[in-house]
């Protein structure tokens, strides 16, 4: 007897997720590196007149205009201490780019998916509401961010 379908043995522990992790506020956080374009150091940004507050303005990236979004603002955080230098991390949604304006970029980290967690009730909602879970790494949380609710600036935290 034969049978057209064929076992594929279980590899649910060792699919892994990859991510560019960065720092916002003291808190690591992580966005699936397929969706990161380019990853930049401090640039000169040109502030919008009009712009919500969460847009810090735009920068020119190769030719290219690329609109910033401040996470710290947008996560309801304070300000970064005067005189720090940010990091922009660039992403693509609906054909435009972004730069998500971030306290630090870390590096390139694969983890297991079968230890990734939904958002804990302990959570701050202002986390929770860009967030579609966590990882807990040695004595830290990694907080997977969700780039298209962070761009998307119809909803707030």
């Amino acid at each position: 007897m034969t049978t057209d379908v064929l076992e594929r043995p279980d590899v649910g522990d060792e699919v892994e997720q990859v991510f560019v992790t960065l720092t916002v506020a003291d808190q690591l956080c992580g966005v699936p590196v397929l969706g990161v374009r380019d990853i930049l150091g401090e640039q000169s940004i040109t502030r919008i007149p009009l712009a919500p507050p969460e847009i810090a303005g735009s920068l020119n990236l190769r030719g290219r205009i690329v609109t910033a979004i401040d996470l710290r603002r947008r996560l309801n955080l304070p300000p970064p201490p005067e005189g720090h230098k940010r990091m922009s991390v660039v992403a693509e949604q609906g054909g435009e780019l972004y730069a998500l304006l971030v306290d630090q970029v870390s590096e390139v980290m694969s983890l297991k998916a079968s230890t990734f967690e939904r958002n804990p009730p302990t959570l701050a909602s202002s986390w929770a509401a860009f967030s579609t879970g966590i990882y807990r790494l040695d004595g830290r949380l990694l907080v997977v961010l969700d780039v298209a609710r962070l761009l998307d600036l119809s909803k707030e935290a």
